[in-house]
C-alpha cells in the first residue's frame, strides 16, 4: 500500500473518525459533553487492560526477548528529552522551566497513540510482539525523571524527591498500568481467560468513546496555538517524526519484529498528557500549561493519530524492507 492510502485507512477507522467527532463538536459549539466521570472511568479502563494483556504476553515470553528491547526503550526515554531541552533553549530561547516540561511531554509517551497504533496494525494484520505495553509502561518515567533534573539546579523553587517520586509513580497512569501488567504476569493466560470478555471484546467501543472526548479536548487547546509561535508547531511536527525513525531503528537493532518495531517508534514519537503534566504541574510550577499542553495536545496529538502512525508504519517497511 502507499502511504497515502495507508493515510486514508487509518483516517477512516472508527477510534479516528470518532476523534474527529468530538474536535467537531467543539468547534461547531455543540452541548456535547461527556461527564468527567465517565472520562476517568473509560481512562481507567483502557490503561488497566493495556497493562493486563501486557503483562500476560510478558508472562510467556523469554527473558532475553523482552530485555534488550527494554533496554533500548529506556535508553530512547534517556535520551529524547536530553535533546529536545537543547533545542528549545538554545533555538527555541524558551526558559529553563518550559524547556524542561517540554522535554518531560515529549520524552514520555501517550498511551492513546500507542492504542490507536495497536488498532492500525490489527486492520493490516500486522504482528508484532505481545510485550509491547510493558514497554509503554517502561517508557512513562526516564524523561519525566531527566528532565526535572535537568532544570532541578537552575530554577528557585524545589519539590523534594520523595514527594515528587510518589507523584509519579503512584499517578493513575504509571499505577494502572504497572498494576496490570503484574496481575498479568502473575495469572497469565487461563487468569486472564476470566475477564477477557470484559477487557478485550469491548475495548475498541471503549477507546472510540475515550478518543471522542480527546477529540473536545484538542479542540479546546486550537485557540493557543497562536500563543505558542510558529518554532512550538513544528517541533510539535518535526520532532516526532525524527523520534520514530530513530524509534524505529531501535527497535529493529533490539531485534523486535517490524510491527514491534514500528510501535516503539510511535511511543518515541508521542508526547505525554497525563504522566508528564501531573509531575511538570509539581515540580515546575513556573512552566507554562500553554506551551507543553498546547504541543502534545494540540499539535503532536492530532499530527500521530491523523498522519503519524502510517507515516511511521511506511519507516518501518522501509527499514526493514519489506
Amino acid at each position: 500500500m502507499s502511504a497515502l492510502e495507508l493515510i486514508q485507512l487509518n483516517l477512516l477507522t472508527p477510534v479516528v473518525l470518532a476523534f474527529f467527532l468530538g474536535m467537531a463538536a467543539t468547534l461547531l459549539r455543540s452541548d456535547l459533553k461527556m461527564p468527567d466521570e465517565l472520562y476517568q472511568g473509560l481512562s481507567i479502563y483502557l490503561l488497566l487492560a493495556i497493562g493486563l494483556k501486557g503483562g500476560v504476553e510478558l508472562s510467556a515470553a523469554a527473558p532475553r526477548e523482552f530485555l534488550i528491547p527494554a533496554g533500548g526503550a529506556v535508553l530512547l526515554g534517556l535520551a529524547v528529552p536530553l535533546w529536545c531541552y537543547a533545542l528549545l533553549r538554545k533555538i527555541g530561547r524558551l526558559t529553563v522551566a518550559d524547556s524542561a516540561a517540554l522535554a518531560a511531554h515529549y520524552g514520555s509517551v501517550s498511551a492513546v497513540t500507542f492504542l490507536a497504533t495497536l488498532a492500525f496494525l490489527a486492520a493490516l494484520g500486522v504482528p508484532h510482539e505481545g510485550f509491547m505495553p510493558a514497554l509503554l509502561a517502561i517508557m512513562e518515567v526516564p524523561a519525566i525523571v531527566v528532565a526535572l533534573l535537568l532544570a532541578r539546579s537552575r530554577v528557585p523553587e524545589r519539590t523534594p524527591w520523595r514527594e515528587l517520586a510518589r507523584e509519579i509513580l503512584t499517578g493513575k497512569s504509571i499505577l494502572l498500568l504497572a498494576g496490570g501488567l503484574l496481575i498479568g504476569l502473575i495469572t497469565g493466560r487461563e487468569g486472564f481467560a476470566k475477564v477477557e470478555g470484559f477487557f478485550v471484546t469491548p475495548f475498541q467501543g471503549v477507546l472510540a468513546l475515550f478518543l471522542l472526548e480527546m477529540g473536545m479536548v484538542a479542540a479546546r487547546r486550537f485557540g493557543d496555538l497562536r500563543k505558542v509561535g510558529w518554532f512550538l508547531v513544528g517541533f510539535g511536527i518535526v520532532m516526532p517524526l525524527l523520534h520514530g525513525a530513530l524509534g524505529i531503528y531501535v527497535g529493529k537493532w533490539c531485534g523486535l519484529s517490524m510491527g514491534g518495531s514500528m510501535i516503539l517508534g510511535v511511543l518515541a514519537a508521542s508526547a505525554s498528557y497525563i504522566a508528564a503534566p501531573a509531575a511538570v504541574r509539581l515540580s515546575l510550577p513556573q512552566a507554562n500549561p500553554t506551551y507543553y499542553l498546547t504541543a502534545s495536545l494540540a499539535i503532536t496529538f492530532p499530527f500521530n493519530l491523523t498522519f503519524g502512525i502510517p507515516l511511521y508504519y511506511a519507516f518501518a517497511r522501509f527499514a526493514y524492507g519489506v
